[in-house]
C-alpha cells in the first residue's frame, strides 16, 4: 500500500467514525446480562473506528503522517464525545448523520439483525458520496437483510423507491425505524416486507412484475447455514441490468467460499477494501453470457 493510499484509507475510516453518535438510556433486564454483554462486546469491537486504532496493516510512515496531521487533536476531541451508555441495555438508541439528516436508530442486542454493523456505515457512506455516479432518485431498490434499516433509510432519503426486507422477528423494529426517520423526508415512502431467503420468492416477488434497479446488502454473509438460500435470493431478484451493492466483513473462510460461489452467477467489482475493518464493498451485476469476458475478484 502506498503512503497516499494509506492516508486515503485513514481519511475514509475517520469520516465514517465521525458519523457515529451513540445515545442510550433504557433500563436493562438483568436476566439477559450475559447474552447481552457478549453481543455488545462483540459489536463494540467491530464498531471501534477510532483513527488511533487504524494502524494495523499500515506502514510506519503512514502512521507518522497521521500523527503529524494538524487536525489530529480536533479529531481526538470529537471522538471523545462518543461515549457508551452508562448501562448495558437490550434496547439501545444510536444516532448517525447521512444525507444531511440526523438518523436515530433503535437497536436490540437480542438479534444479530437488530444492531447496526459497520458494513452498513460503509455502504451508506459510498452511496451518499457517489450520487453523481449512482443517482438513486426514483429508482426501484430492495434491501435484503435490512436489520435496523439504516441503509433503507439513507437510500429513501436519497430518493429511491425502497422495499426493505428481513425475517419476521425483526420487522417490527425495522418498520419503526423506517417510519421514524423517513416521515416527511422522502419523496417515496419505504415499504417493509417479510423475506426469508430462498422461501416463496416467486410468490412474494414475481419476476413478471418485480423489477429492481438496485439491490443492497450489508453484512448478510456470516456464519449461518443459509448461504445457498441467500445466493438463490440474489439470483431471483437480479435482472440483467440490476446493480448489486454488497458490503461484508470477512471473519471466516466461509465468506471467501461464498464469494467464489457468488461469482458463478455474477460479475464482481471491488469498490472499497478496508483492511483495518476487514470490510469490502462490492458492485455486482448478472454475469455476462458465455463467450464474453468476465473479471474475477479475489
Amino acid at each position: 500500500m502506498t503512503q497516499r493510499e494509506a492516508k486515503d484509507l485513514i481519511d475514509l475510516e475517520t469520516e465514517l467514525s465521525l458519523r457515529i453518535v451513540p445515545a442510550g438510556q433504557a433500563a436493562w433486564d438483568s436476566t439477559k446480562l450475559k447474552a447481552t454483554a457478549h453481543t455488545k462486546a462483540s459489536r463494540n469491537s467491530e464498531m471501534d473506528l477510532s483513527p488511533s486504532d487504524l494502524g494495523d496493516g499500515l506502514s510506519s510512515e503512514s502512521q507518522s503522517e497521521e500523527e503529524t496531521c494538524p487536525d489530529k487533536e480536533l479529531v481526538a476531541a470529537i471522538m471523545k464525545r462518543r461515549a457508551p451508555p452508562p448501562l448495558i441495555t437490550t434496547a439501545v438508541w444510536e444516532q448517525y448523520y447521512f444525507a444531511d439528516c440526523e438518523i436515530k436508530i433503535k437497536e436490540s442486542t437480542e438479534f444479530y439483525g437488530a444492531v447496526v454493523w459497520p458494513s452498513a456505515l460503509v455502504l451508506c457512506h459510498f452511496l451518499e458520496t457517489n450520487q453523481d455516479k449512482y443517482n438513486l432518485a426514483d429508482k426501484n431498490l430492495i434491501e435484503i437483510g435490512a436489520g435496523t434499516g439504516l441503509v433503507s433509510i439513507v437510500t429513501s432519503i436519497l430518493g429511491a423507491r425502497v422495499v426493505s426486507t428481513d425475517m419476521p422477528e425483526v420487522l417490527g423494529n425495522l418498520r419503526y425505524n423506517l417510519t421514524r426517520n423517513t416521515r416527511d423526508r422522502c419523496r417515496h415512502e419505504p415499504v417493509v416486507k417479510e423475506l426469508t431467503w430462498g422461501v416463496d420468492l416467486e410468490e412474494k416477488f414475481p419476476r413478471s412484475s418485480t423489477h429492481f434497479h438496485y439491490i443492497m446488502a450489508a453484512d448478510v454473509v456470516y456464519s449461518h447455514p443459509f448461504l445457498e438460500e441467500l445466493l438463490a435470493t440474489f439470483d431471483h431478484l437480479c435482472e440483467d441490468n440490476t446493480v448489486i451493492f454488497w458490503t461484508m466483513r470477512f471473519r471466516f473462510d466461509k465468506e471467501n467460499k461464498f464469494v467464489d460461489r457468488f461469482q458463478t452467477l455474477f460479475d464482481l467489482e471491488l469498490i472499497y477494501d478496508l483492511p483495518s475493518m476487514k470490510i469490502k464493498l462490492y458492485k455486482a451485476m448478472r454475469r455476462r453470457k458465455v463467450g464474453t469476458e468476465t473479471n474475477r475478484v479475489e
